[in-house]
């Protein structure tokens, strides 16, 4: 793929997260699934994290920063939405997808060398 569509690819993904984790409900948050919610959580932070640095983003830096939205998003969750609860497990999901993103963006700079 282009450089430019690794941005756009990266630019769609943060929307489609912030607006996952902010909006006052959460689209489809009760789908019958067991653990679907933390599928979910783990894939949204797993994808930002690999696109990031495919576009050109700084690995490190946006790692930080999704680290502390991990944090951030599930105290907003509990504090400022009513509709949405806080919840230790979503925080470790998102970790994990942090984590899943980097390890596959690692994985691919490594096989090419």
């Amino acid at each position: 793929m282009t450089p430019r569509v690794w941005k756009v690819a990266f630019g769609v993904a943060c929307v489609v997260h912030l607006a996952a984790l902010y909006a006052p409900r959460a689209a489809g948050s009760d789908v019958g699934i067991p653990y679907a919610d933390k599928v979910v959580h783990l894939l949204l932070f797993a994808v930002v994290a690999y696109l990031g640095p495919r576009a050109g983003v700084p690995a490190r830096p946006l790692f930080a920063v999704l680290i502390v939205n991990a944090v951030v998003s599930e105290v907003i969750q509990h504090v400022a939405l009513p509709q949405r609860g806080g919840d230790v497990l979503d925080t470790v999901a998102d970790l994990a997808g942090v984590a899943l993103g980097a390890w596959i963006v690692s994985a691919r700079r490594v096989g090419r060398t």
